[in-house]
């Protein structure tokens, strides 16, 4: 019969009280008042040891904060409106391509309207005037070069009232070659009033007089304006039946918010902005750049939370390991694995708590910085302001918690189990056994993660082998983490067989023992060396990969290229009359979105495209064709890069959706599939297609294959934007959905920083906690310089495993990366960039072990084993 029953024979209300007992204390909760407060009692007692983690934590919700204030401000913010400055809602079309479920992408080139639209929207009640309003690019050309400043836009005069410019000098245009510019823009071209201005459109030079000079209401920072005709604008914008936006001013008392939605329904198919929106319609830039920092702080976070996750729970760990005989006299005098848990569960609320509410001010402060980083780099605009409210400081505060929870939890999860008698043993020695759910985890996550890196990439098509491989580097670097305590053991055992003086034996032999110990404080080390090498080496890859098929796919002996928007269509036609001339292939450049059937959603890729003439493709341009033929790609048709081919599933014959750059919708017939997508783009159309459909309506460059004695140069003397270059001219297509290079190592900087620091932390915890241990080591006879010997061997071992393991666990990824976008094995790695890591790995590493234990050495060995833990 067992206790519990004789118990209950015995006394029957003494179990019913204790059952009752037991049932009240299974109510005391990891939050309740009671838990809190012996896990406050806890902290206090060992301010150092959770130091740590609150360091972790702290640095953490800076940057998670970070984040959500640039989400946030990709969202809410913009910048003020100038050109329309005046105007009470600004029509135009909807740049955006809809997707169901999912966030909208953006349209490269501007969706155009009717222009019947202006009186449409006249009609709308509380519109006191609508005015139709063309953008045309152009250039000013001061001593026979283009003038250095903001993009040059050209307008009719009707459209000067938005924003308004008032004349300061001079009268209005009034015959087709006058022109009137905004102050500063004449001020820097040192022109004035009835002086002459020579001006580019596309390709093509034109003298106008200066009839006047305007004078804006709120200063022009993004853009300068020139004024036309209505008549000679309209001409110069190509298209006399379409307009790029209608500015309305509303009538007095007109609430603003409500005309819009009024505008809205009684004109179908247009889109109105008000406030700061109104500047997307201004400058395409403006909406392309707010979504681009969407789309960054968005996936930047992402990553963030899940490395803070790892991070804080692996900084938990050592915390829980070092607390081992504390934690083992608690199961001795009758602690339940029940209330260690909760007791460290309520320990990392309180410490992520703290954590989160204190990296909330450096959160901002460094949202502050990457602000003004995105401004400089161009990927916003001046006049971006910054949003700052407490949503993502309680974002970060309940992440960061969630995270501690849960990296409490995993950490404490041992500590909790083993028995009391075990958990003493504990103290002395190591337990050298790990979990068997660990165990199998990280056994499994090997193979799993070789798997992704090399069969993907042979059996996937496509964008999912090469994201297939980038996922390698994480599961491997999750797996070095679950079986660290056995890897670095065997590697210490493995160095032990060399005989070596008495600081090395000394070295091997705690690397042995406290294996668990090593494997804590140089997993992030390890994920720091994997994340760079993979991060660095895979943009190493794809650029070198871009740039030799750029390079070697030109075969033309000249370039055309402009040094304004572009070139004029009729330019190649100019250039075909050339005596000695025998090819001239206009190339035009876009961003097209591919659109195919998934199930029962609709999937879309955003892609760099193409527009060339087939018939003088062979002989200017090699993009190894694959299968099929270019010399079908006229009309609906479409050429596809091998990897895209792959990821829509498309091959020659079959069709594929393309939303061209201003949102028309065209079903192309698959016509040639090619391998240098990266080098040319991933999406090649007829080149009429293309420049119909752009902007600008202008070509990016000319390839000319010509006679020696040709002189290209004369042809072009009365065309002062452009020039004639080698092959190295043609630069690779930019790297699809325009995410900017700069700013991505910028972003990589601020991860490899906090999992630098993360490291610091770690192994400074790791280094301080063995005062008693170094102490011991005095008391029997070693002497103090040997013992810093010892750990300079000790950080040597623990910089030699990151360094080994670290690029070990990056090297199947970068493997099938590479084999997925260029059929090679072998990734592009420069040796310097690759010293780089190593030389930083060792320079985070080395003072984080050595000067602690050199803080730890100072007092005398007596003293030090003395003090309490």
């Amino acid at each position: 019969m067992s206790r519990g029953s004789v118990a209950e024979a015995v006394d029957p209300p003494a179990a019913e009280k204790a059952r009752k007992t037991k049932k009240a204390k299974k109510k005391v909760r990891t939050l309740s008042r009671q838990n809190l407060s012996l896990a406050w009692s806890t902290i206090r007692g060992r301010k150092g040891g959770f130091a740590a983690v609150l360091v972790a934590v702290g640095v953490g919700s800076a940057v998670i904060t970070a984040c959500g204030v640039l989400l946030e401000t990709g969202i809410s913010s913009g910048v003020p409106a100038e050109r329309y400055h005046r105007a009470d809602v600004v029509v135009g079309g909807y740049q955006a391509m809809p997707v169901e479920g999912d966030a909208d992408p953006r349209l490269s080139e501007r969706v155009r309207l009717p222009s019947g639209t202006v009186a449409k929207i006249a009609a709308v009640d509380g519109v006191e005037s609508a005015v139709g309003d063309v953008s045309v690019r152009m250039s000013v050309i001061e001593k026979d070069s283009v003038l250095d400043g903001p993009p040059v836009y050209g307008h009719g005069w009707s459209a000067s009232v938005l924003a308004p410019f008032t004349l300061s000098s001079g009268t209005r245009p009034r015959a087709a070659d006058d022109v009137v510019l905004d102050s500063d823009l004449a001020r820097r071209a040192g022109v004035a009033e009835g002086d002459t201005v020579t001006l580019v459109t596309g390709s093509e030079p034109g003298t106008y007089r200066v009839s006047g000079v305007a004078e804006p209401e709120v200063s022009l920072d993004r853009q300068s304006a020139v004024f036309f005709t209505d008549d000679r604008a309209a001409r110069l914008h190509g298209a006399t039946d379409s307009i790029d936006a209608v500015g309305v001013l509303a009538a007095k008392g007109t609430d603003e918010g409500g005309l819009a939605d009024r505008i809205e329904k009684a004109v179908p198919g247009v889109a109105t902005y008000t406030g700061d929106d109104r500047s997307d319609v201004e400058t395409l830039d403006v909406g392309q750049m707010r979504a681009f920092v969407i789309e960054v702080a968005s996936a930047f976070g992402a990553t963030m939370i899940l490395l803070v996750i790892i991070v804080v729970a692996g900084t938990l760990a050592l915390s829980v390991q070092q607390r081992r005989r504390e934690l083992a006299l608690l199961r001795a005098v009758g602690a339940t694995p029940r209330q260690v848990l909760r007791m460290i569960g309520g320990e990392a609320v309180l410490v992520g708590g703290a954590g989160a509410v204190l990296g909330a001010v450096p959160g901002i402060l460094l949202a502050m910085l990457l602000h003004t980083v995105f401004t400089a780099a161009g990927a916003l605009p001046s006049g971006f302001s910054l949003v700052i409210t407490p949503l993502p400081v309680l974002s970060a505060l309940l992440i960061c918690v969630v995270a501690a929870r849960i990296g409490g939890w995993l950490a404490a999860r041992r500590a909790a189990k083993v028995s009391a008698v075990e958990a003493l043993g504990d103290v002395a020695v190591e337990p050298k056994k790990l979990g068997w759910v660990r165990l199998t985890l990280g056994v499994l996550l090997v193979p799993a993660g070789l798997a992704v890196a090399i069969v993907l990439p042979i059996a996937l098509p496509g964008e999912a082998a090469i994201d297939g491989a980038a996922s390698s580097a994480l599961l491997l670097v999750i797996a070095v983490g679950l079986l660290g305590p056995r890897l670095f053991g065997g590697i210490a055992t493995l160095l032990g067989r060399r005989q070596g003086d008495v600081t090395r034996f000394l070295a091997i032999a705690n690397s042995r023992a406290r294996a668990r110990r090593l494997s804590a404080a140089t997993t992030p080390l390890i994920m720091g060396v994997t994340m760079a090498s993979a991060q660095l080496f895979s943009a190493t890859t794809l650029a070198a990969t871009a740039h030799d098929q750029a390079v070697d796919g030109v075969i033309a002996d000249h370039v055309v290229t402009s040094d304004s928007a572009g070139i004029s269509p009729g330019l190649a036609e100019a250039l075909r009359d050339v005596p000695g001339v025998r090819t001239v292939s206009p190339v035009a450049r876009t961003s097209t979105i591919l659109t195919w059937p998934d199930g029962d959603s609709v999937q879309y890729r955003i892609s760099t495209a193409q527009g060339v003439d087939p018939a003088a493709v062979p002989g200017t341009m090699e993009l190894d064709v694959l299968r099929g033929d270019l010399g079908g790609l006229t009309g609906s048709t479409v050429a596809l890069s091998r990897l895209v081919a792959g990821t829509v599933g498309a091959d020659v014959g079959g069709h594929v959706d393309v939303h061209l750059g201003d949102g028309t919708v065209q079903k192309s017939e698959v016509v040639a599939v090619y391998e240098n997508g990266l080098g040319f783009g991933d999406v090649t159309l007829p080149h009429d297609v293309v420049v119909a459909h752009t902007t600008d309506h202008l070509d990016q460059w000319l390839m000319v294959n010509s006679d020696r004695e040709t002189d290209l140069g004369a042809a072009l003397k009365d065309h002062p934007t452009v020039s004639v270059r080698d092959a190295a001219a043609v630069t690779a297509a930019p790297t699809d959905g325009g995410a900017d290079t700069g700013i991505s190592l910028v972003l990589n900087a601020v991860l490899l920083g906090y999992l630098a620091i993360a490291v610091v932390n770690t192994l400074v915890m790791a280094t301080i906690s063995r005062r008693r241990e170094f102490a011991l080591l005095r008391l029997v006879g070693t002497r103090t310089s040997q013992v810093r010997s010892m750990m300079r061997k000790e950080a040597g071992l623990i910089v030699l495993c990151a360094v080994v393991v670290g690029t070990i666990a990056a090297l199947p990824s970068l493997i099938g990366m590479s084999y997925a976008i260029r059929h090679s094995v072998v990734p592009s790695v420069p040796p310097l960039t690759y010293l780089g890591i190593v030389i930083t790995a060792a320079v985070i590493a080395w003072p984080a072990v050595m000067l602690p234990a050199r803080l730890a050495l100072r007092p005398p060995a007596v003293e030090a084993i003395a003090r309490a833990e």
